[in-house]
């Protein structure tokens, strides 16, 4: 795509707010030059107010890909949109459209055709409802205030095709810088803050008119606030207007912070282009200075003047590129990320080079001995991406910024965009990635661009070869993973080969060390499977890959070898109190103390869990945790051994085997020991990360042996029994749609058995919801006695012989331990009188919406056992859903057993479904993210 100049557009804009009914009248011109040698007979404007207007539109969809409720269960007057009433050309009206797709894009039939090199005139009037913050931050608040951001309508650039796409709350609108005129009516007692120019201003007894103007601009922020809450800091060449606070800081300190700060960006960016520059709080929520913000403030892991600078500095750098890099941010958003972050990196190395990642929890005893303590804040970038990358969850930097997994669009692809940058820069050396980033933004301030150009840019400042770095870094999802091997030494020289265990053609450090000081670096390139060299000892007693852990590599534990001898190269052993951050000269042992409740009759379990789990996910990991039970008073816990193995570019792209263990209470004084060998296999839509759909296939063998019951003579099954299990599931998992199917045979001694369990929910555009379930099940062979339902399908409580649900007293006939509910099997929440089937079952479950979290059940199904007939169950009751799948509360109204509220013991049939699994728990939070 070439690039071309946009022209000399303008923007007139007449707006006036009724702030009460969150409503804005705009009467507009637009003016859009065609520097194209294209002719036009159509032209697109971009709407984005208009992408809140219902829960069709890309935006709601987007919002609830991310499990975000606000939007779908909100009222109609709390969401926003545009009615346009006029749009002219010359006085004439002009037909126009908006895309069934896009619905916040208008396509415009014009009168006449656009020439080339000529420009186009539009004059619309419409009427804009302002959405509730709510929803992206910006809009109405609930106090009054009005935060702006994409509310009026602006001419798609055309450069050769149509750079259009709807809003995705991404905060990426790509439109042509423009000379924008804003005349602003709204009541007296608001006060109007916005980057452009104010040329005029005129009251009258209840509103104040203000008057905007300003050249060659793209933002259109504007915030209306009851009080007076930004404030300006003005230097030689700009005023820094904010509303970012903090409290524990003077004025003057923040004058001196942010001095400092517009001085380094003037340093290293260059000079801003404009007079001023806004920086807003909810930008700073938005998308914070991510670390350790999550842990609680009274936590003062870093200095109070600290947070508040590294805030105003990400502010300030993402406000500076997104108003004069004139790039595509929606399909080239890693170059803004990979400028930020790398002078994010820049800053903190300068001004505090020995901050520590931890802050000052580095110093406290106790925690100054673990490896995270050691690491410096600039760690946390290379951290975090590879928190993806070891999971096979990161993704192409080049890829579309709606296209991103919420944790990359956030978190992993910026980090990887700035490390990228730092590990180009270490290879070039001399500062020529610094110096080339300033010029070429000097060079194409305020002019259309894309990473073509700066990489051809970059390419012309620096001998060295770095198509790696645009081939293999930024256009690939290709890891780093390198591995010295084979080394022979002599007094003077030593020979090595470094083998790179992936398919790329990325450098790799070579560091030579005596007594961890460093007496040589070179970069070794072009490695394609194994490169063998000989290089000078010089007194060297070790040789290490990326000593300086720029570089962002998969693995680091086999970077190293000792020229002392082969004991040496053996990694001593580490023992640490709770999980760490690898460190790769280790092999790492953790403990963790363990206090648990699993079931009533061990009741508190306390133990020691030893492990080799890291904050990084490893290939090989074990578990084993030892526990003492003091309610049975007996030893108990598991032991768990896996080996994972991540594909890439497949569909399938995890592989998981390994054994687990575990000896617990099954029942007072009664215990199991199960051991598991098993295999899983993880598919997912390769080119689709965002997608929930996931396929799972299960195949383990589960080996149980029981204490005896003796006292139970209905239980009249073996003890000790095995089961070869395979399991199929398929899911397609959202807010609104969930879908989900799963497949189980098993096969033991005395029986065969196959089982279908299907749920669907529904969440209707009403805020009604419909879950539906289906499961049938049927023995292939059943030679089990009559007299036991141990292994039977189960129409409200399953047996749970392969013990694999969260019971908290699986053995229990009465309390309220009983009436705990496992959505499965049968799925019934009465207790009737035919609880289990030996020889088929089909029910279907279903549930919808009363009001809010309240929901009406209905249950029917067949029980089939030997000798009888089928008979037909139902039941119904009411269903209080206050979080769906973990804590849900049933209360039965009429079933088999006819009216159930009227009947002794009501109390008794309530069902609850509850988990204190931290794992079911974590995943509320994932689900958002990944």
């Amino acid at each position: 795509m070439s690039m071309i100049s946009f022209g000399q557009n303008t923007i007139d804009i007449k707006a006036k707010f009724d702030i009460e009914k969150n409503q804005i009248s705009i009467s507009q011109t637009i003016r859009y030059h065609n520097t194209t040698s294209d002719t036009l007979k159509s032209v697109y404007l971009n709407d984005w107010n208009h992408s809140y207007s219902s829960k069709k539109t890309p935006l709601a969809k987007r919002l609830t890909d991310e499990y975000k409720t606000a939007f779908h269960f909100a009222k109609e007057e709390e969401r926003g949109f545009t009615t346009l009433i006029s749009l002219k050309q010359f006085d004439k009206n002009l037909s126009f459209e908006r895309l069934k797709n896009n619905p916040d894009v208008i396509k415009v039939i014009l009168k006449d055709v656009l020439q080339p090199h000529t420009s186009y005139t539009l004059e619309l009037d419409y009427l804009i409802k302002v959405p509730r913050d709510k929803f992206t931050n910006y809009g109405a608040a609930t106090n009054g205030d009005l935060n702006l951001r994409y509310w009026y309508i602006t001419p798609a650039v055309y450069d050769g095709e149509w750079q259009y796409y709807s809003n995705k709350n991404l905060d990426d609108l790509f439109i042509p810088k423009a000379d924008i005129t804003i005349k602003a009516e709204f009541p007296k007692n608001y006060h109007l803050t916005s980057e452009l120019n104010r040329v005029s201003n005129t009251e009258t007894p209840t509103n104040k008119t203000v008057t905007l103007e300003g050249k060659d601009r793209v933002s259109s922020k504007l915030f209306l606030n009851k009080e007076s809450k930004f404030t300006a800091i003005q230097n030689d060449s700009l005023a820094i207007i904010s509303d970012i606070e903090e409290k524990n800081l003077e004025l003057l300190e923040k004058i001196l912070i942010t001095e400092k700060i517009t001085k380094f960006l003037s340093d290293n960016l260059g000079a801003y282009p404009h007079e001023s520059l806004v920086l807003a709080q909810l930008e700073a929520s938005k998308n914070p200075v991510y670390g350790l913000n999550f842990l609680p403030k009274f936590l003062k892991t870093y200095s109070t003047s600290f947070q508040y600078e590294l805030k105003i500095l990400k502010v300030t750098l993402q406000n500076y590129l997104e108003n004069t890099l004139l790039i595509n941010p929606r399909k080239d958003q890693w170059l803004f990320d990979g400028i930020q972050v790398y002078f994010l990196m820049k800053y903190v190395e300068l001004y505090y080079p020995d901050l520590k990642f931890l802050g000052s929890m580095s110093n406290i005893w106790g925690i100054r001995s673990f490896h995270a303590a050691s690491l410096k804040y600039n760690d946390k970038y290379i951290l975090a991406y590879m928190l993806m990358a070891r999971t096979n969850r990161d993704q192409i930097l080049s890829m579309p910024k709606d296209s991103l997994l919420k944790f990359n669009e956030n978190i992993g692809n910026k980090y990887k965009a700035g490390i990228g940058f730092q590990y180009l820069d270490d290879f070039i050396n001399a500062d020529v990635l610094e110096v080339t980033i300033k010029s070429f933004l000097k060079a194409y301030k305020l002019k259309p661009t894309s990473p073509k150009a700066f990489e051809t840019y970059l390419k012309a400042q620096t001998p060295k070869d770095i198509d790696w770095f645009f081939k293999d870094y930024i256009n690939s999802r290709s890891k780093i993973d390198f591995k010295i091997k084979n080394v022979s030494k002599t007094q003077d020289s030593v020979t090595l080969t470094i083998k790179n265990k992936r398919h790329n053609s990325m450098p790799i450090s070579l560091y030579t060390l005596k007594n961890d000081s460093v007496i040589s670096k070179i970069w070794v390139e072009n490695i394609i499977g194994n490169k063998t060299l000989t290089i000078p000892r010089n007194h060297a007693n070790k040789l290490v890959l990326n000593y300086n852990n720029v570089i962002p590599e998969n693995n680091l534990r086999d970077n190293w070898k000792s020229l002392k001898g082969f004991f040496f190269n053996n990694k001593p052993l580490q023992f640490r109190l709770f999980k760490d951050i690898e460190d790769p000269y280790y092999n790492q042992v953790f403990f963790m103390p363990i206090l648990e409740f699993n079931n009533i009759y061990d009741g508190i379990d306390i133990g020691i869990r030893t492990y080799n789990k890291t904050i990084l996910r490893k290939h090989f990991t074990y578990s084993l945790e030892p526990q003492y039970s003091l309610k049975s008073k007996s030893l108990t816990g598991g032991a768990s051994f896996s080996v994972n193995h991540f594909i890439e570019n497949k569909n399938l792209y995890a592989i998981r085997y390994g054994l687990s263990g575990s000896y617990k209470s099954y029942a007072k004084d009664l215990f199991v020991r199960q051991v598991s060998p098993f295999v899983n296999f993880s598919f997912r839509e390769d080119d689709n990360f965002r997608s929930n759909k996931r396929d799972v296939l299960t195949v383990r063998y589960v080996d149980i042996k029981r204490d005896d019951d003796v006292l139970n003579i209905s239980n009249s099954t073996k003890p000790n029994y095995s089961i070869f299990n395979v399991k199929y599931l398929k899911s397609n998992n959202n807010l609104i749609t969930h879908n989900q199917w799963d497949t189980d045979l098993e096969i033991g001694k005395t029986f065969s058995k196959i089982a279908l369990n299907y749920e669907y929910r529904k969440l209707f555009e009403s805020n009604r919801q419909l879950n539906l379930r289906f499961f049938t099940g049927a023995f292939l062979y059943n030679k089990t006695p009559l007299e036991t339902n141990y292994f039977s399908f189960a129409l409200d409580r399953p047996t749970d012989y392969l013990f694999e649900y969260n019971y908290l007293g699986r053995s229990e006939a009465s309390g309220i331990f009983s009436q705990q509910y496992i959505d499965a099997e049968g799925g019934f929440k009465s207790k009737l009188d035919t609880p289990f089937a030996n020889q088929w079952i089909t029910t279907l479950n279903s549930s919808t919406t009363l009001w809010k979290y309240v929901l009406v059940y209905g249950d029917i199904g067949l029980v089939k056992n030997k000798f009888n007939s089928a008979k037909l169950v139902y039941d119904s009751g009411i269903r209080i859903n206050l979080v769906t799948d973990y804590f849900e509360v049933y209360f039965p109204i009429y079933s088999n057993l006819g009216w159930e509220v009227g009947q002794p013991r009501y109390d008794e049939k309530i069902r609850f479904k509850f988990t204190l699994d931290p794992q079911s728990l974590l995943g509320l939070f994932r689900r958002r993210w990944y």
